[in-house]
């Protein structure tokens, strides 16, 4: 379920409407199963963060959502890979 939020991006945060203004519900009015989504991006993020070197960290640490953060590892490790391919 991880690899998926990780692939497919994050839920897109619901909204409710009160006295006709949309906000965003907070994390105890979710549904259970948009709360697991929640749960699954942020543990994805985590879980990527946590095996990066400190020089890549210092990179992506930026990126809160786990698509987002494996994206621009992607691009980075394929920069580096081109650059070996130079030489």
């Amino acid at each position: 379920m991880i690899l998926e939020f990780i692939e497919n991006g994050p839920l897109i945060w619901p909204t409710i409407e009160e006295n006709e203004v949309t906000k965003a519900k907070k994390y105890p009015e979710l549904y259970a199963t948009e709360a697991t989504q929640v749960d699954c991006d942020v543990k994805a993020t985590n879980i990527i963060l946590q095996g990066l070197p400190p020089e890549v960290y210092a990179l992506v640490s930026n990126h809160r959502i786990a698509k987002e953060l494996w994206e621009r590892i992607q691009l980075l490790i394929q920069g580096t890979l081109l650059t070996k391919q130079e030489r």
